[in-house]
């Protein structure tokens, strides 16, 4: 038994050494398996499925739309806010607007948010960052317009919040490590002339910087647009829209 036991002691440690060209590149080629793996995980964990935005805003944002788990900083532009919310509203995901008590339903209906998907909380008080975080466990989208500024203790508590949801928050007014911040310039409306006409759309230059893309950003869109959503800058056919005839009244001697 004991000699058995040294035979094939003796064969197992020769074996690596016969079999060592075979082996070496048997491990050679397992490592570059391996590596072509994890390059194909990491990958797939580097690509983000965005929210969508309105096509015109989507240059602005580098994976085309809203990333999930991320705080956007926005001016005090209403329409931009509600341009914003409107291709995610009509994709199927629930929107929230908190502390906004000027902001009318049919106003965010004109820019094409779902009002079916559309919930308003006016005024939150001095708790508005507890309901931000709260409509956030169950909203993928949330609007605030913060009173005052709120502690880093509490913006790192709700970006964790976003982060295991996959929500996204856009702040008007600043907000600390946001993803970006966006805002409106160079306002120009069309539609009136010499004189005469109606207002039809109103163009503005929108801009965007981050922290993953230094370079700002911009579009020139409509904002509104014609229809209410946003549109494409009039470089070529401008929406216009459909006004329904009325009829003439004329003075009738009595």
């Amino acid at each position: 038994m004991g000699m058995a036991l040294q035979e094939t002691a003796s064969r197992w440690r020769a074996a690596p050494s016969e079999a060592v060209p075979g082996s070496r590149a048997q491990t050679a080629a397992e490592v570059q398996r391996l590596r072509a793996q994890i390059t194909r995980m990491q990958r797939r964990s580097a690509q983000v499925d965005a929210m969508p935005v309105h096509e015109t805003l989507a240059p602005l944002f580098p994976e085309g739309g809203l990333r999930p788990g991320s705080v956007y900083s926005l001016d005090t532009s209403t329409s931009l806010l509600l341009a914003l919310m409107s291709a995610p509203s009509r994709a199927g995901s629930w929107c929230a607007a908190i502390g906004m008590p000027e902001l009318a339903a049919e106003a965010a209906e004109g820019y094409g948010v779902d009002l079916e998907r559309f919930a308003l909380v006016p005024d939150p008080g001095d708790r508005w960052l507890a309901v931000a975080s709260a409509v956030a466990e169950v909203f993928p989208v949330v609007a605030v317009r913060p009173p005052r500024a709120a502690r880093d203790t509490d913006t790192a508590r709700i970006g964790a919040k976003l982060r295991d949801r996959g929500g996204v928050l856009l702040v008007q007014g600043a907000w600390p490590q946001a993803e970006a911040t966006l805002s409106l310039r160079d306002p120009a409306w069309t539609g009136l002339g010499q004189g005469h006409g109606l207002l039809a759309a109103r163009e503005v230059t929108v801009s965007a910087t981050g922290r993953r893309f230094p370079v700002p950003r911009s579009v020139r869109v409509q904002l509104p647009g014609p229809l209410g959503a946003p549109a494409a800058a009039a470089g070529g056919s401008v929406q216009r829209p459909a006004w329904r005839p009325v009829a003439r009244l004329e003075a009738v001697a009595g």
